[in-house]
């Protein structure tokens, strides 16, 4: 005769843990004994956990499918369908589901080989609540890793079908895609303002592949980079004998770009008298190089790019206002990764598979660490700082330790926040202390075995590093 379970007092999730918990927590449970069954599905209910019951392996077969979110817990001795088969038929389904075998005495051998070929784990009868909990909920954050790196497998793979390279389905992004695809083909100057790294280069690449001018040249400049001793002969050329060394004749990159797409970056770094030069050639659409008086017409699209705001009065002693006006046709804001975040994952996905292909290496499991960093951390340097960090993930050259908070930020830091920090601190400091031993840290900390667990995953601690080898 099956002995039921040991179930102490459950109490049942705090409000304010099923707020936070990340991830829902679900556990189908299959036994044929009724009495079990019910008991073992009331104790999970309270502990938070959502529970479907059946009596028999084949009613829950339907509900396995490869994107079933939760764990499996079954005993081995069934009528029609035993557990053993059961765990076969799933293998079949997805090898990632989580299994948890419940067995007599005599099924243990079984259970050790199954968990041997892939069964999360085996419960031995009589068994605590408190061991069948932690099992599931151990599963059911193994569950939920294994299907967000599947889905971000599937989106760093998937070939984005749109012809206008942005990742994003934020409002915002979504606008910038319709301005692009309106003005692509209209001969208009377009300012795009956006921060160091948030993909300003893309937008100049997307509206000249868009447009009529795709087939000829897309000649792009970085005015920051160019010494202003030689800039105005790298934009409008020069005949030979315009200045000392001027040996040969140079067509200037402004008329090179004649029929295409010229794009200016860090425009605003343009030394005041070559703004002079520039905006005349944006009106006229004519450009004389140096040494030279005959005026060429130009055939002209330009693209300029700034990380300032060149609307702002601050900046009237290094930028004109009349060129500013003239660029001003259309203005296009790129929002840094801050302003949108959740466009993250989706941008973190397409270079981890970049990342992956440019390397020849598989894309990495990830850990709640990295998740947690990645939806968190502010992204000063935008897209460029993530593509970067996603080539350090593929190649396995991160630095595990996060680096220690400086009290100059705690202080800036709102209380809620200081407090998280806090709580993260003395949790990790209280593992570290007993070697991650779950008991002796929850005793230190004096809470629920519950509650620790949904802490571990709200600030993305890994109790496996505090573990001895």
């Amino acid at each position: 005769m099956n002995r039921a379970p040991e179930f102490p007092p459950a109490a049942p999730a705090s409000i304010d843990d099923s707020l936070r918990q990340p991830f829902s927590q679900r556990a189908v449970f299959i036994d044929d004994d009724d009495e079990l069954l019910r008991a073992n599905a009331q104790t999970l209910k309270l502990h938070g956990i959502a529970v479907d019951a059946h009596a028999s392996a084949r009613s829950a077969l339907p509900a396995l499918t490869r994107d079933f979110d939760g764990v499996v817990v079954s005993d081995i001795r069934m009528p029609d369908m035993d557990g053993l088969q059961l765990f076969q038929r799933l293998r079949d389904i997805d090898p990632d589901i989580p299994v948890i075998l419940i067995t007599g005495h005599g099924d243990i051998a079984t259970a050790v080989q199954c968990m041997r070929d892939g069964a999360y784990d085996f419960l031995a009868k009589p068994y605590a609540a408190d061991r069948l909990i932690t099992a599931i909920m151990h599963a059911a954050e193994k569950r939920h890793l294994v299907l967000e790196n599947r889905r971000l497998r599937e989106a760093a793979f998937a070939v984005e079908a749109d012809e206008v390279p942005f990742i994003g389905a934020t409002p915002a992004m979504q606008r910038i895609k319709q301005t692009l695809r309106h003005i692509a083909d209209a001969d208009v100057d377009v300012l795009v303002e956006g921060e160091t790294g948030t993909g300003k280069e893309v937008v100049a690449t997307a509206l000249h592949r868009l447009s009529r001018r795709r087939h000829r040249a897309l000649v792009a400049i970085n005015c920051g980079a160019l010494p202003e001793s030689v800039i105005e002969s790298e934009l409008f050329g020069h005949e030979p004998g315009a200045f000392t060394g001027a040996q040969k004749k140079r067509i200037g990159r402004i008329e090179h770009a004649s029929g295409g797409t010229l794009f200016l970056d860090e425009i605003e770094s343009m030394p005041l008298a070559v703004q002079v030069k520039l905006l005349r050639v944006l009106e006229s659409r004519q450009i004389t190089p140096l040494g030279s008086n005959e005026v060429r017409n130009l055939d002209l699209r330009v693209v300029a790019a700034t990380k300032e705001d060149l609307g702002s009065p601050a900046i009237r002693a290094k930028f004109r206002e009349d060129l500013f006006y003239r660029l001003n046709v259309v203005t296009i804001r790129i929002p840094p990764l801050r302003e949108r975040r959740e466009d993250i994952p989706l941008l973190f996905a397409h270079y981890l598979g970049h990342a992956s292909r440019r390397f020849q290496r598989d894309i990495p499991e990830m850990p709640a660490s990295i998740k947690q960093h990645v939806m968190t951390h502010d992204w000063p340097g935008n897209v460029r700082e993530l593509a970067h960090f996603a080539e350090r993930v593929v190649l396995g050259v991160l630095n595990t330790p996060a680096p220690p908070t400086s009290m100059a930020q705690d202080a800036a830091a709102s209380l809620p926040d200081r407090m998280e920090r806090f709580e993260a601190q003395l949790i990790r400091e209280a593992l570290q202390a007993h070697q991650g031993d779950i008991k002796a840290t929850l005793e230190s900390l004096g809470i629920p075995r519950k509650t620790f667990y949904d802490k571990l995953q709200r600030h993305g601690i890994d109790r496996q590093q505090y573990t001895q080898q």
